[in-house]
């Protein structure tokens, strides 16, 4: 779950750690802030650089009519790149990937001075946009494209479905992927045709203010992607009344909300949100495999991720080499803050997830919970560390029991057999992503069919469903609704259109036949087209 916050006033107290790359220039900053859809002498807001505490962006915020007024803009651009070829747009979107990987330095800085994420992380998300990009470019066409349907007449009636893109898309991107979750949904919004407006979370905005000055040095006409800063409770009414689709990925509390204001204008949606996602461990399988990739599955980005596995079901009969397989990994992991590849586990991002983990955490343990790894912060390496914490002997009456905490927390359980496990993965109102680990990869996705979540992964934490572009991704239950990936992440920011040509005769009768007789025929044309196999 990422949330929508209210709380970028609050800092932590600045400690001493690493200085700013030398890439990230006042120059640079004030570039990318500069972009913003907001007025000249507009109100600021000042984030702050999560591995110190220390002040790191001044950025104007925009009122309800700046936001109006960008949807206006971008309407305008919007109507001649709908009429922009699609191999136009291509090669826009191909020059996008080629700048985001000559200059992934520059932006890994950015996430990491913004998100506090190790580099490794940071990279992942290069690698995300390139992938999306990239496929994007080259399939949208397929997509996109005219496509002949059946005729109600075999022969006499020729029909096509097209496509029309929605309008002007509203997308509103969190903090724990900025580079991810801000530019891979509006790619696929713009190849559809679209204009986009778009609200980041105001701690990571120059890093998606960063990814839409790209787009715009690659070709993308001027207005056609505008950006928009502010607390959804100021800009959200304006985001939402001007929008002809809403994207949002958070929390499942606000996707309600939209999800609810969107169905009173009668426009679609897509919500990513909330997940308590399980990690399978059956009984055949490779221990040291699963105990690595249940880090992997686990600790990722401080735990903040949408898709990241928060409950470990182990099968008894192998639970006690997995756990201290497991536990000796997670305790050996480097946590720290360096804007290199040294460290495997970077910062928290905001003082709310901080006293969120804290209290879960505290929670559990208080109710008699037993710490087998991590379970404390780290000041001592800034001011937002968390250790990567193994839980056991959690309970029902625990928050995180049930809860998403979203942070660098796991707590493990044992089950008898693989009917229980699928149970325990499945007592839960999300589904997002699971992950199913064994030595029969036949049994794995049979076991994986059976788990109620959107992606599943086998022998994989989440890498391998995420990044099969493909195919498509999003959640069950209270993870939301719609997909993003795959044809479904794009054909959803348009409209389809049935165009249907009658030709010669059609279903009522000519001139000269009685309706009677008309009836019979039709009816024996019926039969006939039944007994020769046509649908």
């Amino acid at each position: 779950m990422v949330t929508d916050h209210a709380d970028h006033a609050v800092r932590p107290a600045a400690t001493s750690g690493p200085a700013l790359p030398a890439s990230l220039t006042p120059a640079l900053l004030q570039r990318l802030t500069a972009r913003v859809s907001a007025a000249p002498d507009a109100e600021r807001v000042t984030t702050t650089a999560p591995y110190t505490g220390a002040p790191l962006a001044d950025l104007p915020v925009s009122t309800p009519a700046e936001v109006e007024a960008a949807f206006t803009r971008a309407r305008t651009a919007q109507r001649t790149w709908a009429a922009t070829p699609i191999p136009d747009r291509k090669r826009i979107l191909l020059r996008y990937h080629d700048l985001v990987l000559a200059r992934r330095e520059e932006v890994l800085d950015l996430m990491q001075a913004e998100n506090g994420k190790t580099r490794r992380d940071a990279f992942l998300e290069v690698v995300d946009i390139g992938i999306v990009s990239r496929y994007y470019a080259r399939n949208a066409a397929k997509h996109l494209g005219p496509k002949r349907r059946r005729g109600a007449i075999p022969l006499l009636t020729h029909t096509t479905e097209l496509r029309h893109p929605k309008g002007v898309v509203t997308v509103i991107s969190p903090w724990n992927y900025p580079l991810s979750m801000a530019a891979g949904d509006t790619i696929a919004a713009l190849m559809a045709g679209n204009a986009v407006v778009q609200k980041p979370d105001t701690q990571t905005a120059l890093t998606a203010l960063w990814s839409m000055e790209l787009m715009y040095e690659a070709g993308l006409p001027a207005d056609v992607w505008q950006m928009v800063i502010g607390r959804g409770s100021s800009i959200g009414d304006a985001l939402m009344d001007n929008a002809d689709y809403m994207m949002f990925t958070g929390s499942t509390t606000t996707g309600r909300t939209i999800a609810s204001d969107a169905g009173k204008r009668l426009i679609g949606a897509s919500l990513e949100l909330g997940g308590k996602n399980a990690m399978i461990v059956l009984d055949d399988a490779d221990i040291d495999k699963a105990a690595e990739g249940a880090v992997h599955a686990c600790f990722p980005s401080a735990g903040q991720l949408c898709v990241s596995v928060e409950r470990l079901y182990v099968a008894e009969s192998v639970r006690d080499r997995f756990v201290a397989a497991f536990v000796a990994r997670t305790r050996a992991l480097k946590i720290g803050a360096a804007y290199d590849y040294s460290v495997d586990v970077g910062s928290l991002t905001t003082p709310s997830q901080l006293r969120t983990v804290s209290a879960h955490v505290d929670d559990a343990v208080g109710k008699g919970a037993t710490v087998l790894a991590g379970g404390r912060a780290r000041p001592d390496l800034g001011p937002l560390f968390y250790e990567p914490t193994v839980l056991t002997d959690v309970t029902p009456d625990m928050t995180l029991h049930a809860h998403e905490t979203f942070g660098p927390v796991v707590s493990v359980y044992s089950y008898r057999d693989v009917d229980e496990a699928v149970a325990l993965a499945n007592s839960t109102p999300y589904g997002l992503n699971a992950s199913v680990w064994t030595g029969n990869g036949a049994r794995g996705r049979a076991v994986a069919a059976r788990v109620h979540a959107g992606t599943v992964n086998v022998n994989e934490a989440f890498a391998a469903a995420w990044g099969s572009i493909d195919a498509p991704m999003g959640g069950m239950g209270d993870s939301g609704l719609g997909r993003r990936h795959g044809a479904e992440g794009i054909l959803k920011y348009t409209e389809p259109q049935t165009v249907a040509h009658q030709r010669l005769q059609g279903f009522y009768p000519p001139a000269r036949v009685s309706p009677k007789t008309w009836a019979g025929l039709l009816t024996g044309a019926l039969r006939v087209m039944k007994a020769a196999g046509l649908h």
